[in-house]
Order: C-alpha cells, then structure tokens, then sequence
C-alpha cells in the first residue's frame, strides 16, 4: 500500500477527525450516490466493504443487509463498531484473510477509496480475491479519484493531494480491472462533493 501519512495528512488516522473532513467536503452524497446507484444492494444481501474506514457506508444501506466491513486501521474498525456494530460485522483484517473469516458467495463487493493507495499488482491481486468471494451473478464496484486530460484544473490539483499516491486516469483503473473481470462498466463523475473533485466507479462482473 502506498499511502503518504505524513505532516497534516497524519490527522486524517484519527477517526473522528477522517468523518469530520470527508463529510465536510460532501461524502455523504458520494457515499449515497455509489448506495442508490451502483451498488443497487436489498434487504438479505451480504456485502463485503473492503477498506470499510469508520463504517459510514451503512447510513445508506437498506435495514436488513448483512454487512462485513474489513480496514486495516484498528481505530477505524473500534469507530464503527460503537456505532454500527449492533446490525453489522467489522474486522480489522486484510481481505486475503478473509477465508479464515468464512467469508463467500459474496453478492456485492465494495472497496470505496482503496485503489488509489494500491500499486498495480497490489489492484490485481484485490480484484483477483474478490472475484473468488462473490457468488455467481454478484457484483463488485469500486469508486476513486481520478485524473484525465481535460479536467478541471482544481480537481487535478486536490486529487493529487490525496493520501493515495496512486491516483490512475478512468483508462487506467479499467485496464487493471479488465484483466481480472468479464464485464468492467466505468463511470466518471464531477458531481459528487462539493469541490472541484472527479471521481472514477467501476462496477465489475465475473
């Protein structure tokens, strides 16, 4: 993982700190939109949220789902479990443990904000372990910032300001996921905070 965690960007470690500068920025509509309009998930659906952060993503999950969150920061995984643990599982484990956590026939994969702190072989093998634990016909998305030719300038600029020092261009989150996936179905949106921000979803299908 490749991830600059150093000066300022240190603070973003604390939790409260992390939800207090995500949802000032407008997380909560992008955390929305991925809910409504990509994942798609129903009551009884077992979701796996990889790099799960504070476990935010469950305000706009239907009641019901059956959620496992997995982040490798133990403060996180404590956040989320004194506010979502009474309907939803956390782990602080790394997805490649996941078979040791009886975790399968996954029917929605979600790894919000991961990529970008991957290396290319680091993308690979996520996407390589997720396409084994989702179940037939599930899914797999995933959402980042991205760079392209023609963006506005602002958001090139915050987007290379991230934590992640692998921020890819739409081609290059989807070449990645095209190698692993049958059916890889990019979006790009510029909508989704309340700053100059471009964002690259890919929902992915075995």
């Amino acid at each position: 993982m490749v991830q600059e965690t150093t000066g300022l960007k240190s603070a973003l470690s604390v939790p409260g700190i992390y939800d207090f500068v995500q949802n000032a920025l407008g997380a909560r509509r992008a955390r929305r939109v991925v809910a409504d309009e990509f994942l798609r998930a129903n009551a009884g659906d077992f979701l796996l949220d990889v790099g799960c952060g504070t476990g935010e993503m469950l305000e706009h999950l239907p009641a019901g789902i059956r959620y496992l969150g997995l982040d490798l920061s133990e403060s996180y995984i404590t956040s989320a479990r004194s506010r979502f643990g009474e309907r939803a599982r956390f782990e602080c484990v790394d997805v490649n443990q996941a078979a040791g956590l009886e975790v399968g026939n996954v029917d929605l994969a979600l790894a919000f904000g991961l990529l970008h702190h991957l290396d290319d072989h680091e993308v690979v093998a996520l996407l390589v372990t997720l396409k084994g634990l989702v179940k037939p016909g599930g899914r797999v998305v995933t959402i980042d910032p991205t760079i392209f030719t023609g963006q506005s300038s602002v958001a090139a600029f915050v987007a290379r300001q991230d934590r992640g020092r692998n921020v890819r261009s739409p081609e290059g989150y989807t070449a990645l996921a095209s190698g692993v996936f049958a059916q890889v179905r990019p979006v790009v949106r510029n909508d989704l905070l309340r700053i100059p921000y471009s964002h690259c979803i890919i929902e992915m299908t075995p």
